[in-house]
Parts: structure tokens; C-alpha cells; sequence
């Protein structure tokens, strides 16, 4: 069940564009085309799915204090913490080249029409956000942080994918002049983002408490009890 809740939370809730708008150069610069934009999302999802267990691995077994202890206990007050983004990164890069290479081993095609924004997934703010993300929400294990990269994944997937396919149609639209291009493209986003919005009670409407009865307490008074309370309205009076 924690498996299901966090994947779908990270696609429409914690959705990597509508969100936290994280890489939306890509999502505005190939989305022009869904061919395109299907190639971009499906190499997304792939290293995001790579690169958040393994970059949760480093950060378990490399990076936080006291993570080095597994070596011994002389490394155990160890702090490695500050080589976070330099790590991710590397991690991120590499598994970027293995995706260019694949790209333009079996799709030529795809790989021409990317471009330069294949290789600057290496830079894309949505993949090392995946990894930060992972890092301060400290999810638990490594089969969570693969079903969080890959739920990131599909979320931004769906992302460029609905943008992609609306201004296909919308090129043969009636947009007034001045909204034409990124213009109506914010303006369609931003209602994507309100209905993506729209999810947020999917998972958390029944979190409420139930109202907690109202207990009463009653004192049974005593024959002394009576007595003190008498004696006490005489001496007031």
C-alpha cells in the first residue's frame, strides 16, 4: 500500500512540472511535437528510475553521518554529506551518456530531433530534484526510492506528453496574436497545474481524525464532602 500511495502521489500530486515546476525548459523547449516529446519523457523516466535508488544508495551508505560505518567504527563519525550534489550529479551524467548512446544506436531519428536538450538531461533540474527530493523526504528503502524515480518519471512524462498534444491542435487554432507561442502555452500550464491540483485529496481524504467523544467525569459527593461545602458558603457569607 505505501508502494501505491507514494507512485501515484509523486505522478499527480508531487508532479515534478505542475508542482514544484522543475524542468520546464525541456517541457517548454520539446514539447512542440508529441513524437518528440514522447522520446524526451520515455528517457526521463528512464534515468530517473536509475539514478534516485542509486543515488539513495550513495547517500544510505556513503554520505550522511555516520554512514561509513559499515568500514569500521574509526569511520563512523565520518560527514560526507557535502559532497550531496557532486555525487548526484556524476551519477546523473553517467546514466545520461548511456541513454545518448542508446538513443542513437536505435533511434537516429529521435536522437536528431532532440538535439542538444538529450545530453542537458544531465542538467535537468526535474532529474537532480528527484534525487534532493528523495534525500530530504529520507524515504526509507530502496524499493520506495525506485517507485518514487520511476512515479517522478511518469509524472513528468505526462506533463510534456498533455503539453505536446494540446499545441499540436492548437497551432490551427484562433489564438489571439498576442498569446501566441509560450504565451498561451504558461497560460494552458497553468491550468494543467490546477487540475493536477485537483488530486491532492486522492490520498489524503480520509487522514482526518474522527471527532474524539466527549468524556464526563462525575464526582460522587460524600457525606464530608458536603459537610467542607457547606462550612465553605458560611465563611464566604
Amino acid at each position: 500500500m505505501e508502494h501505491i500511495e507514494l507512485f501515484f502521489k509523486s505522478i499527480f500530486i508531487d508532479n515534478m512540472v505542475f508542482s514544484v515546476f522543475l524542468g520546464m525548459c525541456s517541457y517548454l523547449a520539446v514539447s512542440k511535437k508529441v513524437s518528440t516529446a514522447v522520446g524526451l519523457g520515455a528517457a526521463v523516466i528512464f534515468v530517473l528510475a536509475i539514478t534516485v535508488p542509486l543515488n539513495w544508495l550513495l547517500d544510505q551508505y556513503l554520505l550522511q553521518p555516520g554512514a561509513l560505518s559499515w568500514l569500521g567504527t574509526e569511520y563512523a563519525e565520518y560527514d560526507l554529506s557535502f559532497l550531496s550534489f557532486i555525487m548526484f550529479i556524476a551519477t546523473i551524467a553517467t546514466m545520461v551518456q548511456l541513454v545518448e548512446i542508446v538513443v542513437e544506436k536505435f533511434s537516429p531519428s529521435l536522437y536528431n530531433s532532440l538535439g542538444i536538450f538529450l545530453p542537458l538531461i544531465a542538467v535537468n533540474c526535474a532529474i537532480l530534484g528527484g534525487s534532493l527530493f528523495m534525500q530530504s523526504r529520507e524515504i526509507a528503502s530502496l524499493g520506495l526510492a525506485t517507485t518514487y524515480g520511476i512515479g517522478s518519471g511518469i509524472g513528468w512524462f505526462l506533463a510534456i506528453l498533455a503539453i505536446a498534444a494540446i499545441r499540436e491542435k492548437i497551432r490551427y487554432s484562433n489564438v489571439p496574436p498576442a498569446l501566441r507561442g509560450l504565451g498561451i502555452t504558461f497560460i494552458i500550464t497553468g491550468l494543467m497545474a490546477i487540475g493536477f491540483m485537483s488530486f491532492g485529496g486522492m490520498l489524503t481524504g480520509g487522514d482526518e481524525e474522527a471527532p474524539k467523544e466527549e468524556k464526563t467525569v462525575t464526582i460522587k459527593a460524600t457525606e464530608d464532602n458536603k459537610e467542607v461545602l457547606a462550612n465553605n458558603i458560611k465563611a464566604n457569607k
